[in-house]
């Protein structure tokens, strides 16, 4: 993990606050502003607890034609790097191509160089309700984050202008902007939960990736849930504890569609779905 400190400390970088651990001033303006964008470039787009680590497989084992030895032999984070953090510069820059990198940068600041090529984003939305059930968890365990031990609190935490990568609602509002650009494949955590396969079909057609039955079939069977739980290089488990506390949890908790449903309240479901109303009123977006 190098040179890792842990502490809950955020740096905020034109309005946006992020962890202070893995982020800077200078990674995040290499991400925006010095970054040279490829043209074969694919770009994993997604705000945190969206199917992330999810794509991340996917992705690996799309461009390795459904071979699963990269998935297991290289951990997801070296992979498919996200260009922000401050290891993104050494990662990213000398790395053949076609490169797989993730982000949770909002719209605004992305990398300028891409939108002069032809470089490619999949960006997975997920039910709001079911990202702050998962932050929520995520942050009990992830010594980096901030949280609040009361679940009713956080939802007050996720839904304010404090929240992480300019908040849900901004950065989906940001994306969807450019959803019809070509070069954009907009996803959505649920649909990908109820049939993997003809996701996986459509990302491989967007990416001009022909695939034939068996190397898709391995995609999905290696990107499920259970495959990812079970795979150390993927679940994170090999992160020290003084990163993630595991005694509080596991990084892949249910990956499921629906479970904020056990976690609000009646009055917390009505506030957020007014906000929601009020925020995202020219959205059409369906969830299960």
């Amino acid at each position: 993990m190098g040179d890792f400190q842990v502490s809950r400390e955020y740096l905020t970088f034109e309005g946006m606050r992020v962890p202070a651990n893995v982020h800077t001033v200078e990674s995040l303006t290499y991400a925006w502003k010095e970054f040279v964008t490829r043209d074969d470039d694919v770009f994993n787009v997604t705000f945190p607890k969206s199917g992330t680590t999810w794509m991340q497989e996917i992705l690996t084992l799309i461009y390795s034609n459904g071979d699963p030895t990269s998935v297991k032999t290289e951990y997801s984070w070296d992979r498919v790097p996200w260009i922000e953090q401050y290891t993104g510069r050494s990662k990213l820059e000398n790395r053949p191509s076609p490169r797989l990198i993730t982000t949770h940068l909002p719209f605004n600041l992305f990398p300028q160089s891409f939108f002069k090529t032809n470089a490619k984003i999949i960006y997975t939305i997920r039910n709001p309700k079911d990202v702050c059930v998962s932050m929520y968890f995520f942050s009990l365990i992830a010594q980096f984050l901030e949280y609040r031990e009361d679940f009713q609190e956080f939802v007050s935490l996720f839904l304010s202008k404090d929240m992480s990568y300019a908040g849900w609602f901004d950065h989906v509002k940001g994306w969807l902007s450019f959803k019809d650009n070509p070069n954009f494949l907009l996803l959505t955590y649920e649909d990908m939960a109820k049939d993997l396969k003809s996701n996986v079909i459509k990302i491989c057609q967007f990416l001009g990736k022909e695939l034939d039955d068996a190397a898709i079939n391995s995609v999905v069977e290696n990107s499920s849930f259970k495959a990812m739980k079970d795979n150390e290089m993927s679940n994170y488990s090999a992160v020290p504890d003084y990163i993630f506390s595991k005694a509080k949890g596991a990084f892949h908790r249910k990956g499921i569609s629906g479970d904020w449903k056990n976690y609000f309240t009646p009055e917390r479901e009505r506030e957020f779905d007014k906000i929601y109303q009020d925020l995202m009123t020219d959205v059409n977006l369906q969830f299960a």
